[in-house]
């Protein structure tokens, strides 16, 4: 089993999380294989739906061993063991709760709670968190990232969360972005296996288009 360190460096080889909210049990699958198809490699599926559980499982079981699976909206430690006993290895949750991320942390999970503030970002790193689900991103915005990642330690990762498209990555990574969490705009419940493939590589390809533009200083 690989450890956090091992699985945030599998994460950051494409660092778009897709946050299937409201998947079903029955789609799970097909769904899941449709994002492998277009290049994802990091799935979370948010607890506050039902079946959550069920997809984390049936996604662990029917994906490739590089795909990270793991729960979104993880408030307890209750949250925690729960996504862990369904094969789930990444914690994610919309806020920064430190008992909850030192218990992820504890289990080997990759951790991605949410900040707002430098006062959050600070508290999860020291907690154990392995990434930062920079949400809500409208809300802090492009000067916000840069000011929280002026005073983070170097190499933080910060991912984005909220109304991210296709046309908005680039200014989000010329800010400082480092990933991404994908939600509505990529999956919502209807949503077809092939939609899901269409809309994923449309997504890796603005991912690939923005850091090539940012390493080439563009």
């Amino acid at each position: 089993m690989k450890n956090a360190f091992e699985l945030l460096q599998q994460a950051r080889r494409m660092p778009l999380v897709a946050i299937l909210r409201g998947l079903e049990p029955t789609q799970a699958a097909e769904v899941g294989l449709a994002l492998v198809q277009a290049g994802f490699r990091t799935l979370e599926v948010p607890l506050n739906r039902p079946g959550a559980l069920d997809c984390i499982a049936l996604l662990s079981q029917a994906l490739p061993a590089d795909v990270l699976v793991g729960g979104g909206t993880m408030l307890t430690i209750a949250d925690v063991d729960a996504v862990h006993a369904a094969g789930g290895r990444l914690m994610v949750s919309p806020n920064c709760d430190t008992r909850v991320i030192a218990h992820a942390a504890g289990l080997g999970m990759l951790c991605a709670p949410g900040v707002a503030t430098p006062t959050e970002a600070f508290a999860a790193l020291q907690a154990g968190a392995h990434a930062l689900k920079l949400f809500p991103s409208e809300m802090v915005g492009h000067g916000g990232l840069k000011a929280l990642k002026s005073v983070l330690p170097a190499g933080t990762d910060f991912w984005p969360v909220g109304g991210i498209t296709p046309d908005s990555m680039g200014a989000w990574i010329k800010a400082g972005a480092t990933g991404f969490g994908i939600g509505s705009q990529l999956y919502a419940p209807g949503t077809s296996a092939a939609e899901v493939l269409e809309r994923g590589r449309a997504y890796v390809a603005a991912w690939q288009t923005g850091t090539s533009a940012v390493q080439q200083g563009v």
